[in-house]
């Protein structure tokens, strides 16, 4: 496993938060709670600007208005190598029909390791921000030393199929 307090490293836990600065909050928490299923949670009252956070799948998204909205870069095409944040989810064909009815444009991408695959989509969110929806846990963590960091939703499932029968036999 992981250490993450060796070479000095900070003494990290988890990823807490993003922030993302948005031209109006309301707009981005329409798309962050209905489209991507995050919940709004309390803000500290002491902040002296607009924003707004949320919460889901073990973490938090912070809205921030921005300064001067009408100077933020407008939308650019989709582009996988542009920054984003990535959601895993069960059913990329689910993702994609909704996106479809939505009328959110995307783009699909797919990954290719060793005979694993990976499916993506990526798309916009009101503010130019890439968001990409995959099923990367296909693939599993590997270091660049070789030794395993975390196991891909298959592996797991074979392992635990593995002692299912042992403990049967």
């Amino acid at each position: 496993m992981l250490n993450n307090s060796r070479d000095g490293a900070l003494p990290l836990a988890s990823l807490n938060h993003i922030s993302i600065v948005c031209r109006s909050v309301e707009a981005s928490l329409d798309f962050y709670q209905n489209i991507l299923g995050f919940l709004p949670i309390r803000r500290p009252g002491s902040f002296a600007f607009d924003g707004a956070w949320l919460f889901n799948y073990g973490i938090g998204i912070h809205l921030l208005r921005s300064e001067d909205p009408e100077k933020m870069p407008k939308k650019r095409e989709i582009n996988p190598k542009d920054n984003h944040i990535s959601f895993q989810c069960e059913s990329l064909a689910l993702v994609e029909k909704k996106l479809k009815e939505l009328e959110i444009p995307y783009i699909q991408c797919r990954v290719e390791e060793g005979g694993i695959y990976v499916d993506q989509l990526f798309f916009h969110d009101p503010d130019g921000f890439m968001i990409e929806v995959c099923n990367c846990d296909n693939l599993p963590v590997v270091a660049l030393s070789g030794e395993p960091i975390m196991a891909c939703k298959r592996v797991a499932s074979l392992i635990s199929q593995q002692h299912q029968h042992q403990e049967a036999v």
